[in-house]
């Protein structure tokens, strides 16, 4: 048992007791029972734990283990160069780079990659999680030159230039067996920021991958509860996960047919789950829309980043009962880029907030770590202030207030968008203690507000 002290809830001081999992008490005052751990909140604000809606377990882990090839670590050819000549190679003799961007050394292929790095084998992972880019020791130990997949990227000549786009599985499948990655050091980050249950969005995900996560999730080296959106449709999961709607992703690189998506959208909802669509372009926004135009709608139908959404959709997305999984926090790393990338005309549909709430449809916020900000409180920053790295307001109009962006994280995996969870008797024990009341942190929202975090009941870190 734990008795929380002194905190403030909904407003109001009080103690709040947890018994197992469960919230067991909340009064003005309570008096501590033998053996029961005390802990005094000293008017720091106790929540629900956040849910971060869009994130990638695995791949976050790799990237702890990985080579930075991008900014802000790296900026140019000679940093890139210099970065690939102090990087360690995993077991395998491999260097895995990420979070590449074309500002650093323009399109990589294996030919220029050679020129920066030709002694060993090496992969760069795009920052968009889209593309791989291996250099011609890489593209050897894959065997590109003979391999037949879609993904692999060939000149007019039919040789491959060493880009693969979203091709993870085949990847994977071509470097040495290995076991899935160590998640306890993900699920320590999370615990910290106080992110008590996660939505990994990995599309497509292999029974191994679902054991491991299972294995982490029982074994409490991934404490938080994990909602899964790449289980195959006909394949009961293993406890303690809980599935999710199907992802399909609308890639960039390659939109499917309308037939096609339709199909495979029919397909998903008469196995009785809705859809998680991964969109980013308008393209894929407006053909998302005219699939299930032909397919029909299944409640929970989501949309995952809604990157650009022009205004003249809003209300059709708020008619179709879709919900919105957004990354503001892209705008605070990468929002000079889209300045210059993206028509200016365009701006005021990147990653909107504020106008998706108003027209309806329910919007939840979250990270795509490790391609995103993992810090809750960061993407929260972002989507009030919408500031590029040189202090720039990328479309105003869109902010949210901070209470707003916060109640974006705290709702169900089960329902990103939704109304927010409240703290009240009988709920799971699945909270974050802050280090100052409500009010302070949503007046100016820092780094790491977060003193203790507990999920289901047991405390999981503390300051």
């Amino acid at each position: 048992m734990i008795l929380i002290r002194a905190a403030e809830v909904a407003g109001h001081r009080a103690d709040v007791r947890l018994v197992g999992d469960r919230v067991a008490e909340i009064a003005p005052a309570l008096r501590p029972r033998r053996d029961e751990e005390v802990i005094d909140a000293n008017g720091g604000a106790l929540l629900p734990g956040l849910v971060d809606h869009h994130v990638h377990l695995y791949a976050l882990a790799a990237a702890a283990h990985s080579t930075p090839c991008g900014p802000p670590s790296v900026r140019t050819a000679d940093g890139l160069r210099s970065a690939l000549a102090a990087a360690t190679t995993d077991p395998h003799g491999w260097i895995r780079g990420v979070g590449y961007h074309e500002s650093v050394a323009g399109d990589l292929d294996s030919a220029t990659l050679d020129r920066l790095h030709p002694d060993r084998p090496v992969r760069i992972q795009h920052r968009s999680g889209a593309l791989w880019i291996l250099n011609s020791r890489g593209a050897e130990r894959l065997g590109l030159a003979t391999a037949d997949h879609p993904a692999i990227e060939r000149a007019p000549d039919g040789s491959a230039t060493g880009r693969l786009w979203r091709a993870d599985r085949w990847i994977r499948s071509r470097l040495p067996n290995t076991s899935p990655p160590d998640l306890s050091a993900v699920g320590a980050q999370l615990a910290r920021y106080g992110i008590t249950a996660v939505t990994d969005a990995t599309p497509d995900l292999e029974p191994a991958a679902i054991d491991g996560l299972s294995a982490a999730a029982r074994s409490g080296a991934l404490p938080q509860r994990v909602h899964v959106l790449g289980a195959p449709l006909h394949m009961p999961l293993p406890a303690p996960l809980t599935a999710g709607p199907y992802k399909i992703v609308l890639a960039d690189s390659g939109l499917p047919d309308l037939d096609a998506l339709t199909t495979r959208i029919r397909t998903v909802h008469t196995a009785g789950r809705a859809v998680a669509a991964h969109c980013v372009t308008r393209e894929a926004l407006v053909l998302l829309l005219a699939a299930l135009e032909e397919a029909g709608g299944h409640l929970g139908d989501r949309i995952e980043h809604a990157a650009l959404v022009p205004a003249d959709l809003l209300d059709e997305l708020a008619d179709r009962r879709l919900r919105v999984v957004t990354q503001p926090g892209f705008l605070a790393h990468r929002g000079d880029d889209y300045r210059r990338d993206v028509p200016p005309d365009e701006h005021r549909d990147l990653y909107r907030c504020a106008s998706l709430r108003a027209a309806g449809v329910p919007l939840a916020l979250s990270s795509d770590a490790p391609y995103g900000p993992v810090n809750p409180w960061s993407v929260i920053r972002a989507a009030v202030a919408r500031r590029t790295p040189s202090g720039a307001i990328l479309s105003p109009a869109e902010q949210l207030s901070s209470r707003q962006a916060l109640d974006a994280y705290l709702a169900p995996p089960e329902k990103p968008g939704g109304p927010p969870r409240r703290l009240r008797p009988g709920a799971p024990a699945d909270l974050l203690l802050l280090d100052r009341p409500l009010t302070a942190v949503l007046d100016h929202v820092p780094t790491n507000p977060v003193l203790v975090t507990f999920i289901a009941g047991r405390k999981s870190t503390m300051a």
